[in-house]
């Protein structure tokens, strides 16, 4: 867009139609084109845009020169992302101490390791899955939300149990949520309401018995996850309603969004959520004060909206 200007309503990034995935934290955007390259944008105080600078980006910037990028995640002040070759990248002010004084503004390898499968940036910790489904954690973790036993930070991964059936990862802000392979949901940390409310979590604890989840993802304090019936569920805080359950009471346990059967993939911010179905639409619920949610209004919603 090259300003900073408030958009109410969906706005095209460019001309180009060949993007692969996108994905943001609060404060930046970065995205994979099919060609494998990596672009970002957004504020860049602590090099998270990984383009060797400082300076904020109000347009989309390739990172290095690399094509081999497979997944990328932004963190609060830092990006996390996986090469095709195994290896795991980050940039910015990171979970890593041991760089936070002097964070890299270009992309740094975590370690040596040609394993990495899937990883997930959270404001101030990160998780990652191996190719052996191992779960590995490191960051901030006063809250417990490593999941390693402990409330000892760590500036380098640690191995999160014993078990190699990790699936797929989530981190919140003093949460972590995960799926095993059998579909089982797990969580550790800390949220101000629900399961992981006082005292913190110290390693994976079960989320109720069932074993047809598919897919999880977590705000800063709620959580989200989609049945492999097609079913969303929502648990936590939900003072701006963006549970989706048509109230603004927190949750201690999951509660079904609506009845619909087809949605697809579901994200969280600050306190909104965003979700979309296996028909390509997209919807929106929560807070809306700056517009998150692509409507005219900037009225909250605690039903899920449709972004036109």
């Amino acid at each position: 867009m090259g300003a900073i200007t408030q958009w109410s309503v969906p706005q095209r990034i460019g001309t180009d139609t060949n993007w692969r995935s996108i994905t943001t934290n609060d404060i930046h955007t970065a995205a994979l084109k099919r060609d494998g390259t990596l672009w970002t944008w957004g504020w860049n105080v602590w090099g998270q845009i990984g383009d060797g600078t400082i300076a904020p980006r109000f347009t989309p910037v390739q990172v290095a020169s690399a094509t081999s990028w497979a997944s990328v995640v932004p963190g609060g002040g830092y990006t996390l992302a996986v090469k095709t070759d195994g290896t795991l990248w980050d940039w910015g002010s990171g979970p890593r101490s041991d760089i936070d004084l002097n964070p890299p503004t270009v992309p740094l390898q975590v370690g040596t390791d040609t394993h990495w499968a899937s990883a997930a940036a959270g404001n101030f910790h990160s998780l990652a899955i191996k190719t052996d489904g191992t779960l590995w954690s490191w960051g901030w973790n006063g809250a417990g939300q490593l999941g390693d036993e402990t409330t000892t930070n760590r500036n380098a991964p640690v191995q999160v149990g014993m078990e190699t059936h990790w699936a797929s990862i989530a981190p919140g802000l003093r949460h972590s949520m995960a799926i095993k392979a059998d579909g089982t949901l797990w969580a550790w940390g800390r949220q101000p309401v629900g399961n992981l409310a006082t005292p913190a979590q110290l390693a994976p604890v079960q989320v109720g018995t069932d074993t047809q989840w598919a897919s999880v993802a977590a705000g800063p304090d709620h959580s989200m996850a989609i049945k492999t019936d097609g079913t969303l569920w929502t648990w936590g805080s939900n003072a701006s309603g963006q549970l989706g359950d048509g109230t603004t009471t927190d949750r201690t346990d999951p509660v079904q969004v609506g009845t619909d059967t087809n949605w697809a993939s579901v994200s969280g911010g600050d306190s909104h959520t965003i979700a979309l179905k296996t028909d390509g639409t997209v919807w929106g619920w929560g807070w809306n004060g700056f517009g998150p949610l692509g409507e005219a209004s900037t009225a909250p919603q605690n039903t899920p909206q449709l972004i036109p």
